[in-house]
């Protein structure tokens, strides 16, 4: 979803499914378990070819490696390998789920609010249909009949607008259009009383990324301040977060999801399984960049961060993940 430039840390490489499978029961083979050669097979290999060796194993051994792994690990360990084994759009379905139905059942959105708005707000319209095809094999109801569910307000609204994936993706920006995009903003929130959360979310929602940097841009010379300001003026709680997260992440995802690896290991005790689906899926597509963020924002290398918050191999894997073993 990012206009700017994108480097994985784990990339395809010339790979023989068979002789990784092997590596990996040889690994797990006997008394012990060798977590080294575990890491160095799967922690080097993107989602896709993980996939293809679980399907050697397979054949090879009538085993699940899945199932393998999960019997020879344990912890945190066992669930970050367990979630670099699951296909993405099912891993980003299951999230996404999990983080609905805790939602429901308490009615408060906590650390869900974070899977929600990370995955919404950042995917492209293809990835978020494929996405929604998954949780619907999965559940046998659509994404959106989830986040409907039974009440209302502008923070479900927001998410169930991404959800629909009708961005405009075409990159082409009018900077009349754009003028009229600010000048609506503004009507919509600082020069009424009240605010038409139904306006923001509209134009946060469809419009394509560079004409959103130029609405910005717009609403700036307008105002003498950014749009960011107006939302934290006009809006409250999830939603604030919510239309916030989708103007930071256009503006600059890096940084947007170097301050969520920030916050997954801010304050007492990490939340892994953030952490988990931050590092997993963002190495394939920015992490040298995100890397460059944290380092920017927070005086800190990301490795930095993860060896002070994680310990044995789960440090080690992640360390691995984000090409800093």
């Amino acid at each position: 979803m990012s206009v700017t430039s994108q480097t994985p840390t784990v990339v395809p490489v010339p790979f023989d499914p068979q002789a990784d499978a092997k590596i990996l029961n040889e690994a797990m083979r006997g008394f012990g378990t060798d977590e080294k050669s575990i890491i160095h097979v799967l922690a080097h290999r993107p989602n896709a070819q993980r996939l293809e060796i679980a399907s050697q194993f397979r054949t090879l051994y009538g085993r699940d490696l899945v199932n393998d792994l999960k019997s020879e690990t344990s912890g945190d360990f066992s669930i970050l390998l367990v979630a670099m084994m699951t296909p993405l759009p099912e891993y980003y379905a299951k999230e996404l789920h999990d983080a609905i139905m805790s939602w429901k059942q308490i009615q408060v959105l906590g650390r869900g609010k974070n899977v929600l708005i990370e995955v919404l707000c950042t995917k492209s319209n293809q990835e978020i249909m494929v996405i929604r095809q998954a949780y619907e094999a999965l559940y046998f109801k659509t994404l959106e009949e989830d986040l409907r569910g039974d009440s209302s307000g502008t923070f479900r609204r927001l998410m169930v607008s991404l959800c629909n994936a009708g961005r405009d993706e075409i990159m082409v920006v009018d900077e009349n259009s754009a003028r009229t995009d600010a000048r609506e903003l503004l009507q919509a929130g600082e020069l009424r009383l009240g605010t038409d959360e139904r306006t923001f979310i509209m134009i946060l929602c469809q419009r394509n990324l560079a004409q959103l940097q130029l609405i910005f841009q717009e609403y700036y010379n307008s105002t003498g301040h950014d749009i960011e300001e107006a939302i934290k003026n006009e809006f409250s709680g999830n939603s604030k977060d919510g239309l916030l997260a989708v103007v930071r992440s256009i503006k600059n995802q890096s940084a947007f999801f170097a301050k969520l690896h920030k916050k997954s290991m801010k304050g007492l005790g990490t939340n892994d399984s953030g952490l988990i689906r931050l590092v997993v899926t963002r190495s394939e597509i920015d992490m040298v960049e995100i890397k460059a963020a944290y380092q920017s924002c927070y005086g800190e290398s990301l490795a930095d961060a993860i060896k002070g918050d994680c310990s044995g191999d789960y440090m080690k894997c992640l360390l691995h993940l984000i090409g800093e073993a």
